[in-house]
């Protein structure tokens, strides 16, 4: 599973996430809550309301996370 980052346009946490990943060269894939339906249930239903919201293989957070982020290497898994 790649990380996956839900987040919607003009999010300045969002781009603050990515640019932390990208960093770290970590891969992620971008989902945008306002063209995916779907998306948007799968947050709602791991309790989150705000963006970004990151799905890693073993863990989700919602928010800019640089603590978190430090953690996950290029795979996306916990160092």
């Amino acid at each position: 599973m790649t990380i996956i980052i839900y987040t919607k346009a003009n999010c300045i946490q969002c781009y603050a996430t990515c640019r932390a990943m990208d960093r770290k060269g970590i891969d992620y894939q971008l989902v945008d809550l306002l063209e995916d339906r779907e998306a948007v249930h799968h947050v709602k239903m791991l309790g989150y309301q705000q963006v970004p919201v990151i799905q890693t293989p073993n863990e989700h957070w919602s928010g800019f996370r640089p603590d978190k982020i430090s953690l996950l290497s290029s795979n996306g898994r916990v160092v």
